[in-house]
């Protein structure tokens, strides 16, 4: 079966090696995203590429399997590292190392993360064995090559992921470092969601004659402006292990009639459909893996009411023709606000009211805020139903079963029971057993767990100019935030300690959002760091347990009596 509706330009145009095309099938790829069809070619060509495009859009197939392509053709039997790749961050590295595992699992590719806070024995065991890809935050990599433990002498491409990020975090001289140690005239592609004149200024340093792709937005004319007011637009923020389960209480809660549910994948689209009858929800699944006879199957019963969920693919959904469709479900965040507007314009037609429901997990918050700057409409954030939510709807829909049950009449042959036990006990005693009763046989369960909620961090770290303060340049701090402490950090400019250094620790090692963190002040011999004061003592206890620039320093909060600026 085709991965692709007829007509659709397909992974397999791209000329990659079949067992890539066999994973990409396995994991339920249907098709390329744009990113992937312009990338993909020049790469494999071994080109220099710049390309502006987001997280979301599918950069990192659009990079990894041109990379795995070429690998499998031009390297056999090496230890020594092909292709490098560069990210802001120690999850976004372990993200890109498992995505590029899986991709390259039948090549037998052999990848490794490398970043801060991991352990530095077990990194330098695996680069001696031999590691095909390196998937590394900046300052660590420049660690692995001054101890000479990470050659690059042999890479055939290297590849900066979010480059503007990586350039705010102030890793500019780490770059050039580490650009610096690869070998002259190898490939390499440049990615980044803006390109202002720091980037192409990196670009113009080390890109030859690149091949130039801008991934944005297409106008949405019309759809939007119609959608507006008469589709309610909400999001949850839930992290990726707890999205199904919100989603089940989300349907719960809202109680939609007809719902078309889009997910990224087939195999999600499976997943999900499986998963939600298991529920007690009528699902029905459709895919580009489909026939024309199983999509004409699928698409009667849920005209029908048969099943009242569809759960599909952007691919399988086009050309579908529903009017009745009380909700829009994202799954996932559509990587392009286009898609977006699109999905939610499904419904709320014909002079009816919508609902549009987006769940996104933490890192995707900028996806959402994209939407809305292209849509120019606001999207309300809301917090997942609690356990406490669900039992109220439960109990809301048993009483209404029951006003229902009384207005139709017909109960005369059951008063005699009443009457009986009325002499025994209580008559709201009575009733009240008996909604117990009606609620038990709806099927309705109070074993269901919390899921975590979260809340957003919206402001975003105090950087001059837009970006880090050079090296050695102290961030000036003015009145302090409301509700922010300042931690003092026994390290500073003399140990070489540089804003990049602590914005990395205490995002990585605090698990803390970039956001959250204030302003950040280098002095000769210590340093300031505003950071919100509910986290505080998390990222005290999460320095103290690390080092920086190799040292552990002393961490506390700032006394407010301290002098010697």
């Amino acid at each position: 079966m085709s991965d692709q509706l007829p007509g659709e330009p397909g992974f397999s145009s791209l000329g990659l090696d079949s067992r890539l095309l066999s994973a990409l099938v396995t994991l339920g790829y249907e098709e390329p995203t744009p990113i992937q069809m312009q990338a993909i070619p020049p790469l494999l060509e071994k080109r220099d590429l710049l390309a502006q495009a987001a997280t979301g859009t599918g950069k990192t197939a659009a990079f990894a399997l041109p990379m795995l392509h070429r690998l499998s053709l031009e390297r056999e039997g090496s230890n020594a590292v092909f292709g490098l790749i560069l990210v802001p961050t120690r999850e976004l590295a372990m993200q890109v190392s498992e995505a590029v595992h899986r991709y390259g699992k039948e090549l037998g590719v052999r990848v490794l993360a490398v970043y801060g806070g991991a352990s530095m024995g077990l990194q330098l065991r695996a680069l001696t064995r031999g590691v095909d890809v390196v998937v590394a935050t900046p300052g660590r990599a420049v660690d692995h090559i001054r101890r000479g433990s990470l050659s690059l002498t042999a890479v055939e491409l290297v590849v900066l992921d979010e480059a503007d990020e990586m350039l705010d975090m102030g890793f500019q001289e780490d770059l050039e470092a580490i650009l610096d140690a690869t070998p002259a005239g190898r490939p390499m592609a440049l990615f980044s969601a803006t390109l202002p004149s720091r980037i192409t200024g990196l670009a113009g340093r080390h890109l030859t004659d690149p091949v130039s792709i801008r991934i944005q937005a297409k106008p949405s004319a019309g759809t939007a402006g119609e959608a507006r007011g008469r589709i309610r637009q909400t999001a949850y923020v839930v992290p990726r292990a707890h999205k199904l389960a919100a989603l089940s209480r989300i349907l719960d809660i809202e109680g939609p009639s007809s719902t078309i549910v889009f997910c990224r994948t087939r195999t999600e689209v499976d997943q999900l459909t499986e998963t939600l009858n298991a529920r007690g929800h009528r699902a029905e699944a459709l895919h580009g893996g489909f026939s024309q006879e199983q999509r004409d199957r699928v698409m009667k019963r849920f005209r029908a009411g048969t099943a009242d969920l569809l759960i599909a693919t952007d691919v399988a959904a086009r050309g579908l023709d529903i009017e009745q469709i009380s909700h829009v479900v994202n799954f996932d965040v559509p990587s392009e606000p286009d898609a977006y507007v699109h999905r939610i314009g499904r419904t709320g037609r014909a002079g009816r009211e919508g609902t549009a429901i987006t769940l996104f997990e933490p890192r995707e918050q900028w996806l959402l805020r994209n939407i809305e700057k292209v849509t120019k409409q606001r999207i309300e954030i809301a917090q997942v139903p609690t356990v406490a939510d669900l039992r109220a709807r439960r109990l809301e829909l048993t009483r209404a079963s029951l006003r229902e049950a009384l207005l139709e009449g017909g109960l005369d042959a059951f008063r005699v029971a009443v009457e009986s036990l009325a002499e025994e006990f209580d008559v709201l005693d009575i009733a009240a057993a008996g909604v117990k009763l009606a609620h038990q046989t709806s099927g309705a369960t109070d074993e269901e767990a919390e899921i975590p909620q979260i809340r957003l961090s919206v402001e975003r770290p105090l950087f001059r100019d837009g970006g880090p303060a050079p090296a050695g340049k102290p961030v000036r701090r003015g009145k302090r935030s409301a509700g922010s402490v300042t931690l003092f950090i026994g390290a500073g400019r003399q140990a070489g300690i540089r804003p990049a250094d602590l914005f990395g620790a205490i995002s990585n090692e605090a698990k803390l959002p970039p956001g959250a963190i204030g302003a950040i002040e280098i002095a000769d011999r210590f340093s300031l760091v505003e950071v919100p004061e509910e986290f505080a003592d998390r990222v005290i206890a999460a320095l103290k347990r690390t080092s920086l620039r190799g040292k552990k320093v002393p961490v506390r909060r700032e006394r407010e009596d301290f002098g010697g600026r």
